[in-house]
Parts: structure tokens; C-alpha cells; sequence
């Protein structure tokens, strides 16, 4: 056998022995025995529970009784913990704000794997970035999509339709050209839809909103043809609302979500109708304007572990600073958000207990809306507005990957990801005992975390 012969045959050699290693591992089959599970379906928790996975996926899932463990599997005790399913964000951002600073260049590959490792950790298997996306976007979905990088699953709505001087951020937006579409004429709204299609976007994002009158609107013969152009591409559309009238406007021009909740003024029957005569969704967001003053009132929870770990220092000392508590707390601004948090509580209450579809965001990644803590505050706050904790558990899992259109997730049961939360409480007896969490199971794979701190 010649050198190059023998070269040859020691590098296949150790290939297959490499590759035959590496599919040992992934084909190694874990048992998970003795948790309490919560199966995001809605149905009652499965006491001492088994549940079985092979290949990213449950196999057999079920009462300790009656689901058998596989001889070769590898078993995990947790016996006193619950398990919930990993939770999926129907509204986030990637990529604009590190601390307190939101900047163009912070839309790189370091800073949004960062922030959806940090989801991961808090409980987050996967978020749709609604909006403000750029070509970077396009390169991290497929390795997210496969498993290659470590962090919640990465869907996205592109760059999203907003209005020269207006929503998203105003006359100096803190992004990237690249990264929000401004048309002023139908047919450039058109063009921009057909370039995101091409893209093949997630999803589209419209920003409605004067931001209470100090803002121009988006014009209604523009959203319209978005949305007309989008579903000629098979495209979804997300609106981005505050007021009760903005919402049904949207929602006559055949919007598919309503991705904020309306804070305004309550709902009517008028609204709730149009939603359900249409099937379609709706997202509170409710945190969104709790983060705009709850820090400042410094409630104990701040002070914990799981809250403080996920802090940029910035936004720390902020936080710590008693002028910055005593400025907010005396904002005018901050009456209109406290009041826009129980119009938007007793609005969920309302579509919810309607039957209108329900999903789950926290429009996490904005200002203060800290990635992981954002969702776990929005699951408390759901149940504040009056829903069981379950249904928020619900809203959060299996309703959120039905909104996404994803079938693989969102549920524990046999054939699904094994992307799923180990809890040290039961969130069904305190919804805050989300935030105990032991472990994160992603894919099958137990993921690292909880984070012990924010690494700028």
C-alpha cells in the first residue's frame, strides 16, 4: 500500500469512527422518571411521570405505571420536580439593545446569540423576532433550525413595515437602515412585501401606532395593500397596536395577529367578534408597560437570583440608582402605563374567556423587557388579569406553536422535540414557581443554565 494510499485509508478510518461515535451519542436514549408533568395541552399533570427520548424527540411519554424505560436508556431522577414544556416567545427582538443602548451595531452575531442563550436558560426554546431584522437574520435561522448553536430557536418577520418618522423609534431610529422597510406608496409597500417573500420571511410586522398622537401613522391604503401582498405570498401579518380603533381597522383589512394587546380602552363585542369570526390572534404583551415602572418600585422579587443574573451592569446600576426610581415613579408617563396594564388585564380576560386564540410574547429584547425574565413575568402577569395558571402555561407552550404554525413543539408527547423545563416548584399551585428552574432540556439535550450572570 502506497503513503498516500495508506493516508487515505487512516483518515476514512478515524471519519467513520468519529462519525460512528457521534452517532452513538445522538442516538443514546434518555429517561426522564419521576417529575410531575405539565404537558402544555391544557389536560390535567401526569403524576410520576416517564418520559422517554431518542433523537431530540419524545418517544414515549406517561405514568411511571405504565411507560416502560428502555433497558439502554440513561435515567435522570426527578422525583419532586415539574415539568413544563419549554416556553416559545410569539413576540421578541434580537439585536437591539445591549444594557441600556440600542445602536445599529449591536445587531451582530455575538450580541443575539448571547440574548437567545439567555432565553434558553430562563426556559425560552424558541422566539419569533418580530420585526427589525436584518441579512443576518438569514444566516442564523437554519443553524438555530438544526441545532448547530446553542439557544432558543431563532423565527423571524424580517425587517417589518413601519412609517417614515414614525413607529418603530421614531425620526432617529436606534437600527440599522436594513433592518425596518418605510414605504410611503402602495406600490413600494408591494415591492417590499414581494423582497421578504424571496427572503422567505417568518412572518410580517406592521407598526400601526401614533404613539398617542405624537407620531405619523401608517396610512390605511398602505397597510392594507401589506397585508393584500403578503397573503398573495402566503405570508401572515402581525400588527403592531395600542388603540382599540387602530385594532379593528387593522383587523377589517384582514390582519392575521394582533401583536400587542389593546391598552386604551376595553374591548367591545364588535372587536371580539371580528376575532373570532375570523379565527384570529391575539398577543396582551402585557409587560410591556409594567417594565416601564415596576423596577422602579424595587418589589422583592428584583432582589433575587433570577432576576439580578440576567442583568447587563448598565442596567443594574440603573436600577440601583434611587434618582432613576424616584424620576419614574413621578413620570406622568408612568400613570398612563400603569392604567394601560389593567386595560390590557382586563381586556385578556375578556377575548380569553371569548374563545378568542390567545398566544404568548413579552416583547422581550426592547428596553427593559430583559430577555427570559420578560416571558416569566408575562406568564405572572397573565394570571393577575385572572386566567388559571395552566391556561397561561397553555397560551405559553402549545398556543404559542400553534400561532407559529409549529407542529414539533409546544407539547409533550411522543414524537415531539424534547424541549422542555425542569422545574424545583409547581407553577399550577404559583405561577412563580416558573422561575425555579433546575434544568432546561433543549432538543433532547440538557442546555446550559441557569445562567449565574450576565457576561456583557
Amino acid at each position: 500500500m502506497s503513503g498516500f494510499t495508506q493516508l487515505r485509508f487512516l483518515i476514512g478510518a478515524s471519519l467513520a469512527f468519529v462519525m460512528g461515535a457521534a452517532t452513538a451519542v445522538d442516538a443514546q436514549t434518555t429517561a426522564l422518571r419521576g417529575a410531575r408533568v405539565i404537558d402544555g395541552s391544557g389536560g390535567a399533570a401526569i403524576d410520576n411521570a416517564v418520559i422517554v427520548i431518542r433523537d431530540g424527540r419524545i418517544v414515549a411519554i406517561g405514568p411511571s405505571a405504565g411507560t416502560p424505560v428502555p433497558s439502554d436508556a440513561e435515567v435522570v431522577d426527578y422525583t419532586g420536580k415539574t415539568i413544563i414544556p419549554g416556553l416559545i416567545s410569539d413576540h421578541s427582538h434580537v439585536g437591539i439593545f445591549i444594557g441600556l443602548k440600542a445602536a445599529p451595531e449591536n445587531y451582530n452575531r455575538d450580541a443575539i446569540l448571547r440574548q437567545l442563550k439567555q432565553l434558553e436558560a430562563y426556559g425560552v426554546t424558541a422566539v419569533m423576532a418580530l420585526g427589525l431584522n436584518g441579512p443576518l437574520f438569514y444566516e442564523l435561522r437554519p443553524e438555530l433550525h438544526a441545532g448547530r448553536l446553542p439557544g432558543a430557536d431563532l423565527f423571524g418577520a424580517d425587517q417589518g413595515i413601519g412609517v417614515v418618522g414614525g413607529q418603530p423609534f421614531g425620526s432617529r431610529p436606534p437600527v440599522g437602515e436594513n433592518q425596518v422597510s418605510r414605504p410611503d406608496t402602495v406600490e413600494m409597500a408591494r415591492e417590499s412585501i414581494r423582497q421578504m417573500a424571496t427572503r422567505k420571511t417568518d412572518m410580517v410586522k406592521i407598526w400601526l401606532d401614533s404613539a398617542g398622537g405624537l407620531m405619523p401613522k401608517l396610512k390605511p391604503e398602505v397597510y392594507s395593500a401589506v397585508i393584500d401582498e403578503a397573503h398573495k405570498n402566503g405570508l401572515r401579518v402581525a400588527a403592531h397596536i395600542y388603540d382599540l380603533d387602530d385594532a379593528k381597522a387593522v383587523v377589517r383589512a384582514g390582519v392575521d395577529v394582533i401583536a400587542h394587546g389593546v391598552r386604551d380602552k376595553p374591548v367591545d363585542p364588535e372587536f371580539i367578534d371580528m376575532m373570532k369570526a375570523q379565527s384570529l390572534w391575539y398577543i396582551p404583551t402585557i409587560v410591556l408597560d409594567y417594565t416601564n415602572f415596576a423596577f422602579a418600585e424595587h418589589p422583592a422579587w428584583t432582589r433575587e437570583p433570577f432576576f439580578q443574573r440576567a442583568l447587563h451592569p448598565a442596567v443594574r446600576a440603573q436600577l440601583d440608582d434611587p434618582d432613576y426610581r424616584e424620576r419614574t415613579l413621578g413620570m406622568p408617563a408612568t400613570a398612563k402605563n400603569r392604567a394601560a396594564v389593567v386595560t390590557n388585564k382586563q381586556n385578556l380576560k375578556a377575548i380569553h374567556d371569548a374563545s378568542v386564540r390567545v398566544g404568548f410574547g413579552s416583547d422581550s429584547g426592547v428596553g427593559l423587557r430583559i430577555p427570559g425574565v420578560a416571558e416569566h413575568l408575562e406568564l405572572a402577569l397573565m394570571v393577575e388579569a385572572g386566567l388559571t395558571p395552566m391556561q397561561a402555561i397553555t397560551n405559553a407552550t402549545s398556543n404559542a406553536a400553534a400561532l407559529l404554525k409549529l407542529d414539533d413543539r409546544g407539547v409533550l408527547a411522543s414524537g415531539k422535540l424534547a424541549d422542555l423545563v425542569v422545574l424545583d416548584g409547581d407553577p399550577i399551585a404559583d405561577i412563580s414557581n416558573s422561575r425555579r428552574i433546575h434544568a432546561i432540556w433543549h432538543r433532547g439535550k440538557k442546555a446550559a443554565g441557569p445562567i449565574e450572570t450576565f457576561t456583557p
